[in-house]
């Protein structure tokens, strides 16, 4: 870090984009479980912060069952919603800035090219309503905040698509993927990076650091379909013992898939403010969904 450390709360390590960032920030970094930081009891947040008096929060950390949120909407706008206001109001306070992670599900996926920052939300989604709060319920507490709408988010950690994909690659002959909905899946550890480079920014001059709402996904975008024929395909080439071949990874739709949530058909997000203003180029999504990979089949099985 350039100058002196800053004191970092992060919210989430036990999730993709936490668990990749945690090793990233140094030692002036306060991780809590939430059984001590619990973000569905958004008032019990106060007093951790104000103890702590952190430089900076960093809150990776939601209610990402999309499906469950339908039935669950208390507990997704508590987290989601409710907040990440709570975490900008007490930022405010202490004079700290706040970087947060929201996604494309604010948007309703009608758009025909690559949503800006500018283009109207409209969630279709209790997920989706409940990240649209939480951007805003942040936005108006005063802090100063970088909001980060990225999509698709992998790693080898965690619940993601493409553990599942090597999973069911293992198990089944063939798999139905839907082959309707376009976006860039985003790998925890490009973010964790990204983000890394925005606190060394904030360590280094504060005062010129460009505050604001981006969008953050590496380059290029794909279907889930292709994402999944991309795996099996990688994985067919490694040790794992796959039935799976990528000529098996069928096509289906959204509607035919039918979940309990609506999902945006279209997720792809234009970065060009975020590479503008920090001067950053993106690396393709197969790039992160490649070391994803090498991670996980450096070993014969996948859990």
């Amino acid at each position: 870090m350039a100058t002196k450390p800053l004191r970092i709360l992060l919210t989430g390590k036990g999730g993709q984009v936490g668990n990749a960032l945690l090793p990233l920030l140094g030692e002036t970094v306060l991780a809590p479980d939430r059984s001590d930081f619990d973000l569905s009891q958004p008032e019990s947040l106060r007093p951790v912060i104000r103890e702590f008096r952190p430089d900076v929060i960093i809150n990776p950390a939601a209610y990402t069952a999309v499906d469950k949120a339908e039935g669950n909407r208390g507990e997704a706008f508590a987290v989601n919603g409710v907040a990440p206001g709570v975490l900008g109001e007490e930022a405010q306070k202490l004079g700290a800035a706040v970087i947060h992670f929201s996604t494309d599900y604010v948007f309703d996926g009608r758009k025909d090219g690559a949503y800006v920052e500018e283009d109207a939300p409209n969630p279709v989604s209790v997920y989706g309503a409940s990240k649209l709060a939480g951007e805003r319920a942040l936005s108006a507490s005063g802090a100063d905040c970088v909001i980060l709408r990225t999509s698709w988010v992998v790693s080898a950690h965690g619940n993601n698509f493409v553990k599942t994909i090597l999973r069911l690659s293992q198990e089944r002959d063939t798999i139905a993927v839907v082959d309707d909905q376009h976006g860039a899946p985003t790998s925890a550890d490009f973010l964790a990076q990204m983000v890394r480079m925005l606190v060394e920014a904030l360590a280094t001059d504060r005062r010129q650091f460009p505050f604001g709402l981006y969008h953050l996904v590496p380059g290029g975008s794909t279907t889930w379909h292709a994402l999944a024929q991309h795996i099996v395909a990688k994985a067919s080439r490694s040790s794992l013992p796959v039935r799976l071949q990528p000529d098996a990874v069928t096509r289906t739709t959204t509607a035919q898939y039918n979940a309990p949530a609506k999902r945006p058909l279209n997720s792809r997000m234009a970065t060009d403010k975020f590479r503008r203003n920090f001067r950053s180029d993106l690396s393709p999504w197969q790039q992160g969904v490649d070391d994803v990979l090498d991670r996980l089949l450096g070993g014969s099985t996948v859990s």
